[in-house]
């Protein structure tokens, strides 16, 4: 009985208990899944996907790797928004950091006539003080504003010779802003006239070394043109332009549109420019030339507002007629409209009088023909000499007392034409002034169309046979740094720069060869040369490396004493470290002995090689992959580039890529 009574009261309890045991079990479980979705629902919808949740009872464990300390702690900031944020334990990792990536460095280097500022970061190391005091010399009286900040990371390759081009640009550009990058310079400028702006871009261009990446946004005020000229020209089938100008781009279009139209062959030079007399300028020679092409030949002339219309001789006078009156009724307002239809010529007693002005590629010039009396005559002969030279002109002109009384202007008109040619011919007669020959001036022919009509009216006829050259063009025909490297080149295979015997005393063989190398220089401008000498390996190699030095600084003294620009040159000594040829014989050793003139250019960086060079395996890879045909071309140029890559290294060839591809010459110990 007391057995029962203890177990009938004991049982509930038990019962009671294990009961307790399986609904708290429970319920955690459902606290745990509960939590670890409602996390997991929170991680995802915030992008944090990497970490992982594991719930035990109340606490919320989260692991993973964090890609960095702030994805981690906005995992665990997220989790302690939906859970009590005691509940939560960290035991995340966090991944290693990647290497910080250096700044880009760079100079925006601004200047105007208040002075030069410097905005931009420069690398810590670089001489901040002898940039600044550069800035500061080439800005003189003006105000130098430097706002650099600095940043201590390792200088990039190219750095020092993208400042040292920036600071050259710089001197010869008043107004400009200059961006400077390692291996890379922007200029952007405003220059006075078109041929300053011609004259910046040869010399910018031709002092950048290859592997400066350069861009250059150089631009020129509009020039004024007076008066606004435009003459077109269809003579025997071919159409062309004297001159021409345009008030913007849409009305130059507009007129080589219609001259193509009417037989114009190949591109043709429009100038846009201020002056033009109405808004409705491209329309009135649209019309025009039009007119020009019905009447098949023929030339119009624009001064400003005024048209001449004038047809060839034998033009058929109804067709004449009829495209007057169309340009008469269509023209638009202001421009008036002067059409010209010779007469047939009547024969005259003693012929046509006629002045001859003959300009020679010597300069010379011959004045020949007639002319009215002998004050004309002094005239004429004291303005050409003005124009062409006291010592360059001959008179053999004859007295007519018959001639026009506009004759002596016509004449002197003639002559001014001229003198915009390199050379040719100047003639003068009572209906034409025709002007012929050469220039190098890119607009002379527009030039001269203007010119004879401010001279001698819309109304005049004037014939013009200009060819433009580009080897007479002062600016075009400088050669580039490349040609003067080939053209020393040339020199020296033929003819040595020989030495005194142990010396560094150019002797007097030597002194012609640098005389011709010297006018070389002196036409190639501003360019960065090295001159060096080399030995042969007879003697101390420390004694061929000092002669090898002084040998090149004297051939580097020699040319500054021919007045040749130097300041970007140097000298450089290699004594005998670079032969050309065997030092076994006498022949290898007279030719290891020279004097060589070698373009500066930068060395390519480490990145640029190696980027090179990855592109290469990845294009040979490719072809690898292709047809038959593909494999043999790949093989082919595999070999060319393994030949390169398993070229000895060498120190003399560190030495060389310094300056580029050397020229040959030679000179004696």
């Amino acid at each position: 009985m007391r057995l029962s009574s203890l177990f009938l009261t004991t049982a509930p309890f038990a019962i009671a208990a294990v009961l307790g045991l399986v609904v708290a079990q429970s319920v955690a479980d459902v606290i745990e899944d509960n939590s670890e979705l409602s996390i997991r629902n929170s991680l995802d919808d915030h992008g944090l996907v990497w970490a992982e949740i594991h719930a035990d009872g109340l606490q919320v464990f989260l692991t993973g790797q964090a890609p960095s300390e702030a994805q981690r702690f906005n995992a665990i900031s997220t989790a302690g928004s939906v859970v009590d944020a005691a509940r939560v334990i960290d035991e995340m990792t966090v991944a290693e950091s990647a290497s910080i990536e250096p700044p880009r460095f760079s100079i925006e280097i601004l200047r105007n006539d208040s002075g030069i500022s410097l905005i931009g970061l420069v690398p810590a190391d670089m001489d901040r003080e002898k940039l600044v005091a550069s800035i500061k010399s080439i800005a003189g009286n003006a105000t130098v504003s430097d706002l650099l900040q600095t940043a201590d990371y390792d200088m990039p390759d190219s750095w020092d010779d993208s400042v040292d081009y920036a600071l050259k640009a710089l001197r010869k550009l008043p107004r400009s802003k200059i961006s400077v990058e390692a291996g890379a310079i922007t200029v952007r400028a405003m220059t006075d006239s078109a041929d300053n702006k011609r004259t910046l871009e040869r010399d910018l261009s031709r002092t950048a070394g290859r592997d400066l990446k350069l861009a250059l946004d150089i631009s020129a005020p509009r020039p004024v043109i007076t008066p606004f000229t435009l003459r077109f020209v269809i003579e025997d089938g071919a159409a062309r332009f004297d001159a021409c100008s345009a008030e913007d781009e849409k009305a130059q279009k507009r007129i080589l549109t219609a001259a193509k139209t009417a037989g114009l062959q190949g591109e043709a030079a429009c100038t846009i420019g201020l002056g033009v007399p109405s808004p409705h300028w491209a329309e009135a020679v649209e019309m025009a030339i039009t007119g020009v092409a019905e009447l098949g030949a023929g030339s119009v002339t624009f001064a400003d507002a005024d048209i001449t219309l004038a047809a060839p001789e034998g033009t058929n006078p109804a067709l004449f007629d009829r495209v007057v009156g169309e340009l008469e009724n269509t023209l638009p307002d202001l421009f008036a409209l002067h059409p010209v239809l010779p007469k047939p010529k009547t024969v005259e007693t003693g012929g046509t009088p006629e002045f001859t002005a003959t300009l020679s590629p010597e300069g010379l010039v011959q004045l020949r023909g007639r002319l009215s009396d002998e004050l004309a005559r002094s005239a004429t002969d004291s303005y050409a000499k003005a124009r062409f030279g006291s010592d360059s002109v001959y008179v053999a002109a004859r007295l007519d007392d018959k001639l026009p009384d506009n004759w002596p202007m016509r004449v002197l008109a003639g002559l001014e034409a001229l003198s915009h040619l390199s050379h040719g011919v100047a003639t003068v007669t009572p209906d034409v002034i025709a002007i012929s020959g050469k220039t190098g001036k890119p607009d002379a022919s527009a030039e001269i169309s203007r010119l004879l009509v401010a001279k001698l009216g819309e109304d005049a006829q004037f014939d013009i046979h200009v060819e433009y050259l580009e080897k007479l063009d002062p600016v075009a025909s400088i050669p580039t740094p490349e040609e003067c490297e080939t053209e020393i080149g040339e020199i020296l295979k033929t003819r040595k720069i020989n030495f005194e015997p142990g010396s560094d005393t150019p002797d007097a063989d030597a002194q012609g060869v640098l005389d011709d190398i010297s006018e070389i220089l002196k036409q190639c401008g501003e360019i960065r040369m090295e001159v060096s000498g080399h030995t042969d390996s007879q003697g101390r190699e420390s004694m061929n490396q000092a002669l090898s030095q002084l040998r090149a600084q004297a051939v580097l003294n020699a040319l500054r004493e021919r007045r040749v620009l130097t300041s970007t040159f140097t000298a450089k000594g290699y004594g005998e470290s670079m032969p050309v040829a065997s030092n076994e014989t006498e022949e290898g050793r007279d030719a290891n002995r020279r004097i060589e003139f070698k373009l500066i250019r930068p060395k390519p960086s480490v990145v640029e090689t190696e980027t090179t060079l990855e592109a290469i395996a990845s294009e040979t890879a490719e072809q690898d992959d292709g047809d038959t045909a593909e494999n043999e071309a790949a093989d082919t140029a595999g070999g060319g580039s393994d030949d390169a890559t398993d070229a000895p290294d060498d120190p003399k060839d560190d030495a060389a890529n310094e300056a580029g591809t050397a020229e040959e010459g030679t000179q004696n110990e």
